[in-house]
């Protein structure tokens, strides 16, 4: 695996939700694991044995730089709307829909604002606050964990 493709990995990570990723080859043992905002990488060769027909180029440690520490808006008034499960977020009930909600939109307890894709079962998402949608804080189509926050809602809009 090349630098760039392991920086790319290391972006993707950083921006899915996931906490960790490891992944063994023949040739080198990755694992990435995110506890904030950068997330370290450990890169290891393995050693092949001399029968093997391609030679084990060691391969390079990369370490993501620190982001620079963006000034924090004030979030404490808004609520979160969470995952209650480990899946797929995607905005829109199909690719060709338009998002149950967007940035502006109000909402009231009980509407659905997503669905969350596991183990091949759509599970439609619904608010338990009524207010306006401040944020929406995950990708359409990205994997989130339990207990994620998936939007921040105004519940004085």
């Amino acid at each position: 695996m090349k630098a760039k493709e392991i920086q790319e990995l290391i972006d993707f990570i950083s921006n899915s939700g996931l906490a960790e990723v490891k992944i063994e080859t023949e040739e080198f043992k990755l694992s990435i694991k995110k506890y904030s905002e950068a997330p370290s990488v450990k890169v290891e060769t393995v050693a092949v044995p001399a029968a093997a027909a391609q030679p084990a180029a060691p391969a390079p440690v990369v370490a993501a730089p620190a982001p620079a520490a963006p000034a924090k808006e004030d979030t404490s008034r808004y609520v979160e709307i969470k995952s209650p499960m480990i899946g797929t977020f995607y905005r829109t009930p199909n690719p060709d829909a338009d998002p149950f909600v967007s940035v502006g939109d109000k909402v009231t307890a009980g509407q659905t604002v997503c669905i969350i894709e596991a183990m091949k079962l759509f599970n439609e998402i619904e608010s338990e606050v009524s207010g306006k949608i401040v944020k929406v804080l995950v990708d359409n189509a990205s994997p989130v964990e339990y207990d994620q926050p998936l939007f921040l809602v105004d519940p004085a809009g």
